[in-house]
């Protein structure tokens, strides 16, 4: 299988460090608009099967030409979700499959924001999905940890563990700590401010999808080994808009355990207005406050040295069980960053998201994932891919909850 990763930060660099070990790969590139970043990311695997080149990810024509020249046979996209129509695009035009970690985005309902959805998270690419079956072509949307791993287990739960699912609750939390940084996500400050920001989505069987205020629904959910309780808030994730297009689900909400400093801090950007993608004229330049507001962070992908403890993803699947009984099972995935730098020399949350479109790509070349069209993580069987994700050193864990 020949590879085209487009991004060569925190979590595209990641990608091709992982995927340089497997065998499965004849041909990795990686491209971004920085060359020196991607020839640093293809140095860093140290394989001569991966190389690096330059690319404008914002434009469709050169990232055609890219794709033809590298005769990919999968478009991995590692770039922030901006980027997702070019390079979707690019991909059908030149006739390559696709995968992504993050859907097209989502605009707000114009009149009731906090009540009804406008243009969903994927909309645009499920619109065209009928196309991209005619030609035979494949994109796998939100494919990463979440959403991606947690959409995988959702569907094992489905597959193996429950006769009825009345909720899925997808629950991120961490104990991360970074040390001598007084404030400093762990993850892309840009995305996080997109998710938390914009109104978050939740459905309902007999509601359908609806959103709500940002942070609503505050609740303490008790991570499982050791990390312990964390307040968590309802957030815009794609798992909430995929999990009812391929499983039989009651109601799927998705919630961050941000932490009240967390919060406030994202608050007070929207309260400044920091949040806004518009740009500003500032002393002759034009600039998105939201960038500099990235651009004034420390990149989260540079932290790992500085960075302690555990990062843990997963979802919360209550309902009747296959033995008729009420039960709610929390199927997750904890990953130390002392782990992930010593082995791969990646901090935690990037290697996390990193690994499962890997295992992805694997399940691709080795036929065991088969399909056409627009297509989410959960319309695949999840048993070999759990299964290869072991091999990878990031195995999963099943905890049961009082029902």
């Amino acid at each position: 299988m020949r590879v085209l990763v487009v991004g060569a930060g925190g979590v595209g660099s990641s990608i091709a460090t992982i995927a340089a070990r497997r065998p499965v790969f004849d041909q990795i590139v990686v491209a971004d608009i920085d060359a020196a970043r991607a020839a640093a990311t293809a140095g860093h695997t140290r394989s001569e099967r991966v190389r690096s080149t330059q690319v404008d990810a914002s434009s469709t024509a050169d990232l055609v030409e890219l794709i033809t020249a590298t005769r990919a046979d999968v478009v991995v996209n590692a770039c922030d979700p901006r980027f997702n129509p070019p390079i979707f695009d690019a991909a059908y035009a030149a006739g390559s499959h696709y995968l992504d970690m993050a859907m097209h985005m989502s605009t707000p309902h114009p009149t009731h924001p906090y009540e009804r959805p406008g243009v969903m998270l994927g909309d645009a690419q499920f619109a065209v999905a009928h196309e991209w079956a005619e030609r035979g072509q494949l994109a796998i949307v939100g494919m990463g940890v979440e959403p991606g791993f947690s959409d995988v287990v959702t569907r094992y739960a489905a597959d193996h563990l429950f006769s009825r699912i009345d909720e899925v609750g997808v629950r991120d939390g961490a104990d991360l700590v970074i040390d001598g940084v007084p404030f400093a996500p762990t993850f892309s400050i840009w995305t996080t401010i997109e998710e938390c920001l914009n109104p978050p989505i939740v459905y309902e069987r007999d509601r359908g999808w609806f959103t709500t205020e940002p942070f609503s629904e505050p609740e303490t959910f008790v991570f499982p080994e050791g990390i312990g309780p964390l307040g968590c808030v309802n957030v815009e994730h794609e798992e909430v808009i995929l999990m009812p297009r391929w499983l039989d689900v009651g109601r799927v909400t998705f919630k961050y355990g941000l932490g009240d400093e967390f919060i406030d801090v994202l608050k007070t950007i929207r309260l400044l207005g920091l949040h806004s993608t518009e740009p500003l004229r500032v002393r002759g330049v034009e600039v998105a406050p939201r960038d500099v507001v990235a651009a004034a962070l420390p990149n989260p992908a540079d932290l790992g040295d500085r960075m302690r403890g555990r990062t843990c993803a997963g979802s919360l699947v209550t309902g009747i069980g296959i033995d008729g009984r009420p039960r709610s099972t929390y199927l997750y995935q904890l990953v130390d960053n002392e782990w992930t730098m010593r082995e791969y020399g990646h901090q935690a949350v990037v290697w996390q998201t990193a690994v499962h479109p890997v295992v992805a790509l694997e399940m691709l070349a080795e036929g065991l994932w088969t399909g056409e069209g627009v297509l989410g993580p959960e319309a695949f069987p999840a048993d070999p891919f759990l299964e290869l994700l072991t091999v990878h050193g990031a195995p999963w864990a099943i905890e049961e909850r009082t029902a």
